[in-house]
């Protein structure tokens, strides 16, 4: 039976119909957002920096990671040993210390950051060992609602939530962190 028959035998069949209840949500506000974004956050494993449009962000990320040899990036403007556009296949970006990336929305209610593909190897945003996400303080909403309404599926057609370093505690109920991607994540928010 195809699919527009089926609908069509259920509409002939059905004998009573209901509205569409109201779905107004009243998600939560915050008085200060980025107070909020900042301290979820960090209450979820990650760290934050706020910087200035006009600092050298190449030279803040060095900073912050003097030990990391290879950087991964396809973002304008950052210098990155890798770049996930032009490696031939994602394992290619194994051994990434540090994948930096950006980031379009972030949510104050948990402190995920909406990061869509815009590179050819969606990866770099899990084999990395650290992450840094780049994003602008003025694109940060209050909660999931407002942020669900905001994104943009790109054009690769995936993004991700990323909220913190990976973390489990289903190993004997002991938290591992970076069992499944990151150990650490860094936002630097820009003014």
């Amino acid at each position: 039976m195809k699919k527009e028959e089926l609908f069509d035998k259920l509409r002939r069949n059905t004998r009573e119909q209901f509205d569409m209840p109201d779905l107004t949500v009243n998600a939560i506000k915050y008085p200060d957002t980025l107070k909020q974004f900042i301290e979820m956050s960090q209450t979820v494993g990650g760290k934050v920096k706020c910087i200035k449009k006009e600092d050298d962000v190449n030279k803040i990320i060095r900073e912050l990671y003097p030990d990391a040899k290879v950087f991964a990036s396809n973002v304008p403007g950052i210098e990155a040993d890798l770049n996930p556009d032009t490696v031939a296949e994602a394992k290619d970006l194994n051994g990434t210390d540090v994948g930096i990336l950006q980031g379009e929305l972030g949510v104050a209610e948990n402190g995920c950051i909406w990061v869509p593909q815009t590179m050819k190897e969606k990866a770099i945003c899990f084999i990395s060992e650290e992450l840094v996400i780049l994003l602008d303080k003025k694109n940060i909403v209050d909660n999931m609602h407002e942020g669900y309404k905001r994104i943009r599926v790109p054009e690769l057609g995936y993004g991700c939530w990323i909220s913190g370093p990976s973390k489990t505690a289903d190993i004997e109920q002991a938290l591992v962190m970076g069992a499944q991607a990151a150990r650490g994540v860094t936002v630097l928010l820009i003014e």
